[in-house]
């Protein structure tokens, strides 16, 4: 990690797990602010990156970066999105199992340039050919297609993304990117019909007023000039600095054309975009009749007897009815172009890399319907982000043997039960006002939403509150007190927007358009009137259930984006406004969590490859195994028992001052070797210090290097001269009795003999002349070898006949069936399994053979070493010395594998839930038993180098992984 550590002074520390005063929220922030104004925007802690915007351009983004970081364990240099990126995509190779990227924080923290940058390592360390280039090229590209149709500007963001976005990205087994898949959340669909100021409607309406060609403009009856739309200037903003529209929709229209979507799309895709901006100019005249275009006129006629602010409302509810479907049609359509085409074509289980892009915390001036889903959707993701915290940390702790210490934490459950508990949350009440009979109103919502939470620590309104309290809401509004802080909202148009209904007619004309995208979108099979459809919160209630099933089913990782000003300056730290990002990021939460007993953990062989050199007994090269080493170097530097555990595979160290001593050695037994190597040679003196310490480690390494090679050569000889004398010994002895002297050289004499006579047998078995002539000391076999000779051609004719039966059963059960059976054809069968003595904690029956091997957990996929036992009664699986299963024969309905040469072993049992704990899962598919997947109704086992036992005849065949009888 840790190189620079030296600086941790002036620029902090690069994990803020190895903070001393850990606990202190200050403390942190004060590291972060250091971090910050040096140009190191990214923090750890422990494998969670923070991410400060710099809004501005850093020069740590290249190609060479990117090589920098491939493949280089995560802390070894400095932290990056590219270390975070390449440690998930080598953890997926490694465990072949699917991991998502959280990427969380407030609207302008950098989400979505960050998700990009990963976006863009992944593309560029993937393997080259043409299929995967075509992949990622349209991976690439769907960001700014999504982007124009779903980022707008708002107060806080120029380009804010007003949509959750999770992505798959999926790898098939040779590391290529081959597929992806992504889902959309909560689309701010009210942005189409209104903009508070200073904010813009979506960035595809500016880019086609301003980038669209002239013809393409006529053709759509549209003009080059934005203020000729009421959709567009809500905000007073169409115009921003930062943003070239002009530029964008050069990139989106090449970005359509190479995501596969055909002119005809393309050109009825822009004709609904331009029909939304129509549809916002139909206004009422001083007679109450609608006006509006004259082309427009001809391509919608609907006449109903509405009332003025209802026909503005139906008009509105068309307008983002059409746009929010179209955008769900647009993300189909990418999805199509990102499908593996190939997906099972080679029968192999692909694995996935997620990216959650979601909106973070939001609080303005007045808080809607909109920010209470995104915030509700914060709630969950923290409730989630705490406990597979938890649980990650607790797991490695029990897996590596160190007693875990219970954390404590704000455990935001309560909030989340508030929103949505059924039939008394917040979403509930909401969809009774919506759905109820009668004249349903906000202030009616609000009514009721006083009557259910009156009285709950994290609700309150203008009436319940107390008097000082009263000062700070309206009349209107309600206020939840988040985990991140207070949340004042405003009722007005809750209603309208959860509701979000069509009205049946204009959804007929909808679907008589012969625009084929609309047609798709206002399908016929969709129902009408007779059942109500579910409001806008339920089904994001839903879809939120859906994506947190998708995320529990991987392995999580995090980044947490941070906006260091409100005022998108380079180089400026609001302490205030970073201090409240760090309270809803949960940052301290997660800092306590890691530092639960212990500030630092690394595996034994990376602690003393680096550490090494401070123990003379370890340098500079330790001969025994890691774990041995490591205690050996932190006995020499004095390490006192409280300050570190040894676990099974990583070393523990408690205090951060601890590491920090030992780092700064290890610094000044780099600075002493280097100094030593160059007082040797004067003409290192005249250069500068890197030059100094470059030739001088290389001068060390030279002569690190012929030091091994000689000791290697002087073993050597060594050896040899022994061997050579014990044999000289032995033939000056070879006619004396066998004695210790001499056994070897007569055991050489009699095994090159018999090598001779391989290759000079006679002919006959009655010619006894041409036999050669055996040394004096086999001069007593010379009468008995014609015997043995007759006996071994009997035996070999025997013996040949018994392994042509094996191997005609053997072919009858694997050929046409087993990946390796052309390789262990030609191999006789033998026996592999090891027979058991009894000892004391011997499971019942008559212990027979053992064998040991790995077993993966059902959660996670954890190697377990265990070892089989088979016995007369039962099959057991053991840890130690302790019994973890038992399988009687009477439930075993059989034993197989599959047929690759994946080492794994299937024990069939009858499946019961009460009695036995068996790996499951839903379907059984022989091709999965790669990705160690559990199966139903049996226990799945790796073995190292597994031989099948025939039960009949007790012996094994020699490949690795076959059919069992």
């Amino acid at each position: 990690m840790e190189g620079a550590l030296t600086a941790r002074d002036r620029v902090g520390v690069q994990d803020l797990v190895l903070l001393e005063a850990h606990t202190s929220e200050t403390a942190l922030l004060d590291n972060l602010r250091k971090r910050f104004h040096e140009n190191l925007i990214y923090t750890y802690i422990g494998t969670l990156l923070v991410s400060l915007n710099p809004y501005k351009e850093l020069d740590t983004y290249s190609k060479k970066h990117m090589d920098t970081y491939m493949g280089v364990n995560f802390f070894e240099l400095p932290p990056h999105i590219y270390a975070l990126a390449d440690n998930v995509f080598r953890t997926m190779l490694s465990e072949f199992n699917n991991h998502f990227i959280l990427i969380s924080g407030e609207s302008g923290a950098g989400k979505t340039e960050t998700s990009k940058k990963v976006l863009q390592y992944y593309a560029v360390s993937c393997p080259n050919t043409s299929l995967l280039d075509n992949v990622r090229d349209r991976l690439l590209l769907s960001n700014p297609v999504l982007e124009a149709f779903g980022n707008a500007k708002t107060l806080k963001n120029d380009n804010s993304s007003r949509f959750g976005k999770y992505m798959d990205i999926q790898f098939d087994h040779q590391v290529g990117a081959v597929g992806g898949h992504i889902l959309s959340y909560l689309l701010e669909k009210s942005r189409v019909v209104h903009q508070n100021h200073g904010e813009r409607n979506f960035h595809i309406f500016y880019q086609l007023v301003a980038g669209g060609d002239d013809e393409l403009l006529r053709w759509l009856g549209l003009e080059r000039n934005c203020q000729n739309y009421s959709y567009l200037v809500q905000g007073d903003c169409a115009k921003v600095t930062s943003i070239n529209d002009k530029s964008n929709w050069k990139i989106v229209r090449s970005a359509l054309s190479i995501i596969e979507f055909s002119e005809k799309d393309v050109e009825q895709l822009f004709a609904i975009i331009a029909s939304v901006l129509h549809l916002g100019n139909v206004n009422q005249n001083g007679g109450g009749a609608a006006t509006t275009t004259t082309r427009f006129k001809r391509c919608l006629q609907v006449y109903s007897p509405f009332a003025v602010d209802h026909a503005l409302y139906a008009r509105d509810a068309l307008a983002k009815a059409i746009y929010g479907r179209t955008f769900n049609w647009l993300v189909n359509k990418v999805n199509e172009s990102l499908a593996n085409k190939d997906m099972n074509k080679d029968g192999l289980k692909k694995t996935v890399i997620g990216l959650l892009d979601i909106y973070g915390f939001e609080v303005f001036h007045v808080n809607s319907f909109e920010q209470f889903c995104i915030n509700y959707c914060n709630e969950k993701l923290q409730q989630l982000f705490i406990q597979l915290t938890l649980k990650s940390e607790q797991e490695e702790y029990q897996m590596e043997g160190i007693e875990w210490e219970p954390v404590p934490y704000f455990n935001n459950k309560i909030i989340c039960d508030l929103v949505e508990e059924k039939h008394r949350g917040i979403i509930s009440v909401l969809d009774e006002e919506c759905l109820r009979p009668g004249e349903a109103t906000d202030l009616t919502f609000l009514e009721k939403l006083e009557e259910k939470m009156g009285g709950h620590p994290h609700f309150v309104t203008h009436k319940l509150a107390d008097q000082k309290t009263r000062k700070t809401m309206q009349r209107g509004d309600f206020r939840l007190l988040h985990y991140a802080g207070e949340v004042t909202y405003c009722v007005v148009g809750f209603l309208d927007k959860n509701n979000d209904l069509l009205y049946r007619n204009v959804k007929e004309v909808m679907r008589q358009s012969k625009n084929t995208i609309i047609k798709h979108c206002f399908p016929y099979t969709e129902p009408d009137s007779k059942k109500r459809p579910e409001t806008v919160v339920t089904q994001f209630k839903g879809s939120l259930a859906g994506l947190t099933d998708v995320l529990m089913s991987k392995e999580p990782w995090y980044v947490r984006c941070i906006k260091p000003n409100d005022g998108k300056k380079a180089g400026r730290f609001d302490d205030v406004l970073v201090r409240h990002q760090v309270k809803y990021l949960g940052l301290m939460e997660h800092l306590r969590v890691r530092r639960a007993g212990f500030a630092y953990r690394r595996k034994y062989d990376i602690f003393l490859a680096r550490y090494k050199p401070l123990c003379p007994s370890t340098w500079p090269k330790w001969k025994g195994s890691a774990s041995e080493g490591v205690l050996c170097l932190v006995k020499h530097l004095g390490y006192k028992p409280n300050e570190y555990k040894m676990g099974r595979t990583k070393i523990f160290i408690r205090h951060p001052k601890t590491l920090f001593a030992t780092e700064d050695a290890f610094e000044l037994c780099k600075h002493d070797l280097a100094t030593r190597i160059q007082a040797k040679y004067k003409g290192y003196r005249a250069k500068g210090d890197y030059l100094k310490q470059r030739e001088a480690g290389e001068y060390l390494s030279f002569n690190c290097w012929r030091g091994m090679m000689a000791r290697k050569e002087r073993d050597k000889r060594a050896w040899a001269v022994k061997v050579i004398k014990r044999f000289i010994k032995g033939f000056m002895m070879r006619n004396q009795p066998a004695c210790s002297d001499n056994t070897e050289y007569l055991a050489f004499v009699r095994q090159n003999y018999l090598t001779r006579l391989k290759g000079n047998l006679p002919k006959t078995l009655l010619d006894k002349n041409s036999w050669p002539t055996p040394p004096p000391i086999m001069q007593e076999v010379r009468g008995t070898l014609p015997f043995y000779l007759r006996f071994y051609y009997t035996s070999m004719v025997l013996r040949n006949s018994l392994l042509l039966q094996f191997k005609a059963l053997t072919s009858s059960m694997f050929k046409g069936k087993k990946e390796n059976y052309p390789f262990s054809v030609c191999q006789p069968p033998h026996h592999r399994l090891t027979p058991l003595t009894p000892s004391p904690w011997q499971p019942s029956g008559s212990l027979q053979y053992s064998v040991p091997l790995v077993k993966y957990d059902r959660n996670g996929f954890r190697p377990r070493l265990r070892q089989l036992i088979l016995t007369q009664a039962a099959v057991y699986l053991v840890e130690e010395a302790k019994i973890k299963q038992r399988i009687d024969f009477n439930s075993l309905k059989g034993v197989s594998v599959s047929n690759l040469s994946d080492n794994f072993l299937i024990v069939h049992v009858v499946y019961d839930e009460t009695k036995q704990k068996v790996n499951q899962i839903n379907n059984f598919n022989i091709q999965d038993l790669r990705t160690s997947v559990p199966i139903r109704g049996c226990v799945c086992l790796p073995i190292a180098e597994i031989e099948i036992c025939i039960r009949t005849q007790c012996f094994e065949t020699q490949s690795k992984a076959s059919p069992i009888m």
